[in-house]
């Protein structure tokens, strides 16, 4: 019956993307074909997860979802939003450090940082940093699709002199109107009394389906949103971070850890991994180049045995979680899309990335993490050829565990056939080969819930989640029949067991009272 009643609501979504997109070119595009940009448009008509993001914040009215495309798309022209590059934006402007991307709440969603005490109100300035803001959330956007960000207004020391209501409308409106289901939250910290008045005018310019998202937080209540490793010092937190320009900060990607510690160089990291290649159940006898080169194998002659190969492959692998979805890039396919997924068990502590070279060229790559500290990452720098792939196994190191906040980055680069593919040309190359000519994807870490403790957070996760959120219900209560069947089996073994006992002490209240009757009768 609830799977009846999901897909009639999946073939409603579907219907109303469709007539969305219909009406969009009937009542808006047609006549007005320099509106908008055609970009948009275009992405508009082919991508289900952007219409789907407009109808979702609307409350799938269609009406309503075709007024905020119409105002979104128009605004995206007026900005020129696709061609917003970081010469686009005044220098001085990445100076200040007054907005600004650096790391993650604790449910995972980037923190989008308003330094409030930074900002001037200044009318000669004001399309600039609105152009500047656009430009952090248009760079997001596009790396990481569909994740919602956390915005978090640092108040401190912040005055009067400070507060720019229209600058503030316009923020809301990014999230509002322009970029639906981007928000997660948005967190005001330390907000001096005095500024009660404007931010009741705030309130009201959320609307209700953004209103319960505002939380006003002290130093010490933030960390109920934020762990204090993202938080700065004067908010109880240990983030040293300190925002300084050039470069853009980005996520702090950083080589993975090796089985002896954090790696050094790329150049070390290459010669660690092939060293340690026969210490560890994970590796088999096949090194790195030849899990990632189609090779010809004469088993007669090399003495090899079908059975050995897979026997070595299946060693390699064991444990690690396989890809079911594919992201298709430029230049290489990876599988998984989205997410590794790892669990607190031994056996969800090792995924796989495949990586499929779609090209007619040599593709090198490296894989990044923000936490280096806690993965082993197998090869973490190498190549691939034309039509071939390559099997990355992504490992948790020690007793560590994974977060929601933890992003690993897969950065690939074509290369020349005939190039050299030693750690030393690797290396090399990754030195000179331009930033626009590098293919980036980042995966996020989902933590598997162990299916030991469903039962007992199962009942707040299903009053906790919202009404539509149907799949991970049904996950969740298809954990619950796997508990649920292995209690039975242990009440199956208790039953057995207590008529095993009460035959027991059948017999032995039998064996007493004769032995009873026998010595009454003497």
């Amino acid at each position: 019956m609830a799977d009846s009643v999901q897909s009639e609501s999946e073939q409603d979504v579907e219907s109303k993307i469709q007539e969305t997109r219909q009406r969009f070119k009937e009542e808006y595009v047609q006549d007005s074909v320099d509106k908008y940009d055609s970009r948009d448009v275009e992405r508009l008509l082919k991508d289900d997860a952007l219409v789907d993001g407009y109808l979702t914040w609307r409350q799938f009215v269609v009406d309503d979802a075709l007024k905020m495309i119409d105002e979104s798309f128009q605004w995206r022209k007026e900005f020129n939003v696709n061609d917003l590059t970081e010469s686009s934006v005044p220098r001085w402007m990445f100076e200040t450090g007054a907005v600004y991307l650096h790391g993650y709440d604790k449910e995972g969603n980037k923190l989008f940082w308003f330094k409030v005490k930074l900002h001037v109100k200044d009318a000669k300035t004001a399309l600039d940093k609105k152009r500047y803001v656009a430009f952090w959330l248009e760079r997001y956007a596009k790396r990481e699709p569909g994740m919602p960000l956390t915005v978090v207004f640092d108040m401190s020391e912040s005055g009067l002199s400070n507060i720019d209501m229209d600058f503030v409308k316009y923020i809301i409106n990014c999230f509002k109107v322009y970029y639906p289901k981007f928000l997660s939250k948005m967190v005001i910290v330390e907000m001096p009394w005095i500024m009660n008045a404007a931010w009741k005018i705030v309130k009201t310019w959320l609307g209700p389906e953004a209103i319960s998202k505002l939380k006003f937080a002290s130093k010490t209540e933030v960390q109920t949103f934020i762990g204090p490793e993202y938080l700065p010092p004067h908010m109880g937190g240990t983030d040293q971070f300190k925002y300084s320009y050039p470069p853009l900060p980005d996520d702090d990607f950083r080589s993975p850890i090796s089985e002896n510690g954090p790696i050094v160089s790329e150049d070390e990291s290459e010669a660690r991994d092939t060293e340690s290649e026969c210490k560890e159940s994970l590796e088999s006898s096949f090194n790195t180049e030849m899990s990632l080169r189609p090779r010809k194998v004469n088993f007669l002659e090399d003495g090899i045995k079908l059975e050995d190969v897979e026997k070595d492959l299946s060693i390699r692998f064991r444990g690690a979680r396989k890809p079911q979805t594919t992201f298709k890039g430029t230049l290489l396919h990876v599988s998984p899309a989205e997410e590794l997924s790892f669990g607190a068990r031994d056996t969800e502590r090792k995924c796989l990335i495949i990586l499929n070279n779609v090209t007619k060229n040599q593709v090198a790559f490296k894989v990044r993490t923000t936490a280096p500290e806690k993965y082993r990452v197998k090869p973490s720098n190498s190549s691939v050829e034309p039509g071939a792939s390559a099997d990355i196994v992504v490992s948790l190191h020690g007793g560590f565990q994974a977060s929601p906040q933890d992003r690993f980055l897969i950065m690939a680069a074509e290369m020349d056939l005939n190039a050299g593919v030693g750690s030393s040309e690797l290396a090399q190359f990754w030195k000179e080969v331009p930033k626009n000519k590098v293919m980036e994807h980042r995966l996020r870490c989902d933590v598997v819930e162990s299916v030991l403790c469903v039962k007992s957070s199962l009942s707040d996760s299903v009053s906790s989640s919202p009404s539509g959120d149907s799949q991970d219900l049904h996950s969740a209560l298809m954990r619950l029949m796997a508990c649920n069947y292995r209690l039975e089996q242990k009440l199956d073994s208790c039953l057995w067991f207590q008529k095993v006992l009460l035959v027991l002490v059948s017999v032995l209240m039998a064996f007493s009272f004769s032995k009873f009757c026998s010595q009454s009768n003497s």
